[in-house]
């Protein structure tokens, strides 16, 4: 009888344990962690972060798990879907290398919240914390591009299943009843692409993902079956979610280690438009323009992003930070995209507005990479500066260093919980795989109750 897809998947993370993690993937996964966990804390005071958390406990329920940036502990599902809109709010999360999805919101915020409502060590932690990411990937490079175009969001349907198995390895759950989590996992797989806008929609999306996952687990933990089939079957996810899939690509080389690529931001936008933000800095800090003789910026995109971001005016931060017109004026103007560069004030700047007007889009081919951008900037007299940049600042080739990530989780951070509690969670997530309890870390992300209001940006 043929094995299927999700028992295959079953058997390998059943395997997965300490041992057998590549050192590379121990790195990236700490990396990830002290980048998620400052991400998190910072969105938890936006207002869709306090949303969440207000939600998180208004139903009561044994505390287990902590919601980040508050005093409070509540169950582990609500505090997963709380963290993981938190992580989702300010647009710096992580990101894979064809910047389809973001790995930490769901299945971080599923094995933190998990990991510390079962007293998880750190070992424990990392390899359901490297599972979850592997497994999410899987499933994306089996789906896209096609789920992408129908117009899922990869982050929420892939990241269920991600979630699940950082879950489900905390849980020790053996194959047959990971198989059965999978199935439940696809029955829940969601999330819509429609999400762009003046609202919180994009923020949300991440937060029933974690929330499923843990559900996932724990219900076939406890003996609820699911469907074997879920991946592979004539109504299963592949088949619902793409008009062309690749099946193979979730159990190939699952004997080998897996590399984990996973890439970080430096900017407080949407991960495609990162490459023309590098493109502007380059031209501001090569030739200095003068902001108010640009007579036009063309932005060359390739064909896989080229019709996304075009917004010339948006109305709120949570549009701005996926408008590459306003992004790229605010570093051509101010030399910087961080967290404090979008905000609603800013977006009646004149200078910034007049910018985004000037902005055009082409389609472009010949481009390598599906993030690559080329901006061509034109001047009153004449003269024309030219930038291409195809890897972004973060991306593999172009790395972020341990101290760069560093300052940007102490800038999240420190705001909210204090410098020297920031440093205690850097520290202790440096040697993570010597922590005896996750909940030792967590308990650090908590702040006074009075201070966890949140607030409008």
């Amino acid at each position: 009888m043929t094995t299927t897809i999700a028992a295959q998947l079953a058997n390998h993370f059943h395997q997965f344990d300490y041992r057998k993690l590549p050192q590379a993937s121990q790195a990236a996964v700490k990396r990830l962690l002290l980048d998620y966990l400052g991400v998190a804390l910072a969105g938890s005071q936006t207002e869709s972060g306090r949303v969440a958390r207000a939600f998180a406990q208004s139903s009561g329920g044994k505390a287990e798990a902590s919601l980040i940036g508050d005093s409070v502990r509540v169950p582990a599902a609500q505090a997963a879907f709380a963290n993981a809109i938190s992580s989702h709010s300010i647009e710096l999360d992580d990101i894979d290398v064809l910047a389809l999805f973001h790995f930490s919101p769901p299945v971080f915020s599923a094995g933190l919240a998990t990991a510390e409502k079962l007293g998880a060590h750190g070992k424990q932690l990392l390899v359901a914390l490297a599972a979850g990411c592997e497994m999410m990937e899987r499933v994306s490079k089996a789906a896209n591009p096609s789920l992408r175009n129908r117009g899922f969001h990869t982050t929420p349907t892939c990241g269920v299943f991600g979630a699940t198995v950082a879950a489900g390895k905390l849980y020790r759950l053996p194959p047959p009843k990971l198989t059965s989590a999978f199935g439940l996992a696809g029955a829940q797989a969601s999330g819509l692409m429609e999400m762009y806008g003046p609202s919180m929609q994009k923020r949300f999306n991440p937060g029933p993902a974690a929330r499923n996952g843990v559900t996932s687990a724990l219900m076939a933990q406890l003996g609820f079956t699911g469907a074997d089939t879920i991946f592979e079957g004539e109504r299963g996810f592949l088949r619902a979610f793409t008009d062309k899939s690749d099946a193979s690509q979730l159990v190939a080389g699952i004997d080998h280690p897996y590399q984990l690529d996973i890439e970080f931001k430096p900017y407080s936008c949407a991960r495609p438009i990162h490459n023309a933000i590098d493109c502007a800095l380059e031209i501001r800090n090569r030739h200095q323009p003068a902001l108010d003789a640009i007579q036009h910026i063309e932005m060359a995109r390739h064909p896989d992003w080229a019709h996304y971001h075009q917004n010339k005016t948006p109305q709120t931060y949570h549009e701005a930070q996926v408008s590459l017109p306003y992004s790229i004026a605010v570093a051509l103007k101010e030399g910087q995209a961080l967290l404090k560069q979008y905000n609603d004030r800013k977006l009646r700047d004149r200078v910034l507005r007049r910018i985004s007007d000037l902005t055009g889009f082409t389609v472009d081919a010949s481009l390598p990479r599906g993030v690559s951008c080329k901006m061509t900037m034109t001047m009153n007299d004449g003269r024309q500066f030219v930038s291409q940049v195809d890897y972004p600042k973060g991306s593999i080739q172009n790395p972020m260093s341990d101290d760069e990530l560093r300052a940007k989780f102490d800038s999240l951070a420190a705001p909210v919980i204090g410098a020297a509690r920031a440093a205690q969670i850097a520290e202790l997530v440096g040697a993570v795989d010597e922590c005896g309890d996750v909940g030792e870390l967590m308990r650090l992300t908590a702040i006074p109750r009075r201070a966890a209001r949140g607030k409008k940006k």
